[in-house]
């Protein structure tokens, strides 16, 4: 088993470190229901958005989860099966979690705001024989398979009731004996081009994930840790579910909207020691009166998903009194460049490799090694156990997505960043055109194909707009059909067209009339002059 070396310096730390992967690993039964065996340690404390709580030990999670999954056998699911999950933060995400992993089905946790379209792919392109979702979100599967097993939290027709299913088993459950390369879970992230992408994590990732807890969360047992992270995003899983619950820390999970002061009463209410937002989050959190002295309990807040603007980082550090700790991570590796607290934080850096991991930029031009300050392709060093087993039914991405460089195989990120000569890396944005709203991550095919299903559009492209708010939000250029004039109504008719068939998320924000597209000599939309545009501050906008 891979060992947890204090760190008091980075360096000695990172050479110490050695991965040793067993060679089985269930998350279900290696840490939940070995936690269980504490009868009184807890697990989560769950509030929805009036203020009601549930508390939950590890060993309520173990006999619920052991019952679902007793359940989920009883109907049919087999190991390898795929699962949708779609919760929102409510307890019975994590139970489901745990209960597919022990009986080896594979979760495919989605974001709740997903629409019937965006649901019916992820079933179609997985083969998904079972879906979980609350009994309200029960008309978005109206379309799909009549076969597909269908299990609400709540009382929904023609469905089975999760409640009623885990009433009627036992709380006993041996758990499946995953091999460390066995595929464990699936996340779909968007491309820049075409459908989402199924990313699938063997075993030995979730075994993994837990040493960004250790030295990035610096978590164990007597901290209280929240991640606001949406129940669908691969940061859920490291910062909610499998990182924390490694070090056998209890998590706080709240389901409600967001609002500064909900958000703060919270931390200082229920003591939380440890953290995690993103960007938007923390920019507006502190646009709030701000005492870290109604804060005792807190000693570290993180952040990932979308870069920090340094500025953020000095004056959360100002005003809470406590180290605020950027880090880089991605669906397809979760965090693998992390700053830490016992080295000196260069704000607007992305900070070191973790312990374990070894990034290197490449040159744009040839396979060899970048110098120092020179932008280039982020890149992991295989093999790395967190680094996906690859893209679901798509070996050809997958192939893509690997390099050799003197003999070495690393992973390609897909960004690009630059390493300074303390070894600090510094994002530089996207290989392709993904953009990046909030931590969200959005493809611009995906609003394009939407866009284009209205009789008005004729040609559009899709891509990032700076904004001091989200980081980037999504811009739309358009080419309208004869008899159709660009207008505020007109903006406001296609925003709500986006709205009703993707993700409410993705609709375009701002939208911008032209006449024609910047394309190449074969008629492809050039994207990359469009963002250049952008975030040059040029483009005539509507919203």
């Amino acid at each position: 088993m891979t060992r947890r070396i204090a760190m008091r310096d980075y360096v000695q730390a990172a050479r110490a470190f050695r991965w040793e992967i067993p060679a089985s690993f269930n998350f279900a039964g290696d840490v939940v229901d070995a936690l269980a065996r504490n009868p009184d340690h807890l697990a989560m404390i769950c509030v929805d958005a009036a203020g009601r709580e549930r508390r939950y030990t590890f060993r309520d999670v173990s006999e619920q989860s052991s019952r679902l999954a007793n359940g989920l056998t009883r109907l049919g699911v087999k190991r390898g099966d795929r699962v949708l999950v779609a919760l929102p933060r409510v307890p019975e995400w994590q139970i489901t979690m745990v209960a597919c992993l022990k009986c080896g089905a594979i979760p495919i946790p989605c974001v709740e705001m997903l629409t019937e379209r965006d649901l019916a792919y992820r079933i179609g392109h997985s083969g998904a024989v079972a879906v979980v979702a609350t009994a309200a979100n029960a008309g978005k599967f109206a379309s799909a398979p009549p076969a597909l097993l269908r299990i609400a939290v709540g009382e929904a027709e023609g469905w089975q009731t999760l409640d009623a299913l885990m009433a009627a088993e036992p709380p006993q459950f041996d758990p499946v004996r995953l091999r460390a390369d066995e595929p464990a879970i699936l996340y779909y992230t968007s491309g820049s081009s075409g459908h989402p992408k199924g990313v699938t994590h063997a075993a030995r990732a979730l075994y993994a994930w837990r040493v960004s807890a250790w030295y990035w969360l610096d978590l164990d047992e007597r901290d209280l840790m929240w991640c606001t992270a949406d129940t669908g995003w691969s940061k859920a899983g490291t910062s909610i579910l499998f990182g924390p619950w490694s070090c056998g820390t209890p998590v706080l999970f709240h389901d409600g909207p967001f609002d500064p002061q909900e958000r703060l009463r919270l931390l200082r209410d229920y003591g939380v020691t440890v953290f995690c937002a993103s960007a938007t989050e923390l920019r507006r959190l502190l646009n709030e009166p701000l005492d870290a002295q109604a804060y005792p309990a807190l000693r570290l807040t993180v952040s990932a998903g979308e870069s920090v603007n340094p500025a953020v980082v000095t004056r959360w550090q100002e005003v809470m009194g406590t180290p605020l700790l950027d880090g880089y991570g991605q669906t397809e590796t979760l965090m693998t460049v992390l700053n830490f607290r016992v080295m000196p934080v260069k704000p607007g850096s992305m900070g070191k490799p973790l312990p374990g991991t070894e990034a290197v930029v490449l040159r744009d031009d040839t396979a060899a090694l970048a110098a120092a300050g020179e932008p280039g392709r982020l890149a992991i060093r295989l093999p790395n156990p967190q680094v996906m087993l690859g893209y679901w039914d798509d070996p050809e991405r997958t192939a893509a997505t690997r390099i050799t460089v003197d003999g070495t195989e690393y992973f390609l990120t897909g960004d690009r960043a630059l390493m300074d000569d303390d070894g600090y890396l510094f994002y530089q944005g996207r290989d392709d055109d993904l953009i990046n709203a909030s931590g969200y991550r959005i493809g611009p095919l995906e609003v394009e194909n939407v866009l284009m299903e209205h009789p008005a559009v004729q040609e559009c492209a899709v891509v990032p707009s700076p904004d001091t708010e989200r980081g980037e939000v999504v811009k739309a250029y358009v080419v309208l059909r004869p008899g159709h004039a660009g207008s505020d109504a007109m903006v406001a008719e296609l925003q709500q067209h986006a709205r009703m068939l993707t993700a409410p998320y993705k609709y375009p924000r701002r939208i911008a009339f032209v006449d024609e597209l910047p394309k190449t000599a074969t008629g492809k939309i050039r994207r990359n002059v469009l963002r250049q545009q952008e975030f040059a501050g040029g483009g005539d906008t509507m919203a």
